[in-house]
């Protein structure tokens, strides 16, 4: 656990409209990779706007490499094809984390990431002071695909011992 900074918590919240790989449907999840760490969600049967709403916890040493995501269609008796993929950069979050927020109103706005050919998101994706927490919302539109999206939210997870911030 050398370098280890804490503990990020990636909400797979939901996907939208994305590529019909069955008849008329799919049935997808999503594979969240970070160096050698792999988690993925569950399989959401026959549904292009599946509603996950799951967490998967990323354990954090390098903030500077992007957290990969892809979107996988579940097939019994062949290979899972892909359904596209996005990769997000977490060097703005870490920066929010930084900033000492402890006089700032709940709901408070601290930095905005704006959609650029660099990165994967489809809308401004805004990092807020939420409950006492940093969060960011983002919106990443898929690649190598025909169409979709997938909505996630960003928690950072303090672990008592680490380097942390």
């Amino acid at each position: 656990m050398d370098g280890f900074i804490g503990l990020l918590r990636i909400r797979v919240m939901r996907g939208v409209n994305l590529a019909v790989r069955d008849v008329r449907t799919s049935d997808p999840y999503v594979v969240v990779k970070l160096g050698k760490q792999k988690l993925k969600t569950r399989v959401i049967k026959k549904d292009v706007n599946p509603e996950w709403n799951e967490n998967l916890t990323l354990s954090i040493a390098d903030p500077n490499i992007p957290i990969k995501l892809t979107v996988y269609d579940h097939d019994t008796f062949t290979k899972d094809d892909k359904m596209g993929n996005a990769e997000f950069d977490i060097r703005p979050f870490i920066g929010a984390l930084k900033m000492d927020l402890s006089d700032v109103p709940s709901g408070t706005i601290v930095s905005r990431v704006l959609p650029c050919r660099q990165n994967c998101l489809a809308e401004e994706s805004c990092i807020a002071w939420v409950d006492a927490k940093v969060v960011q919302d983002m919106c990443l539109r898929l690649r190598n695909v025909e169409c979709g999206e997938v909505e996630i939210q960003l928690q950072w997870i303090d672990i008592p011992g680490t380097k942390g911030f």
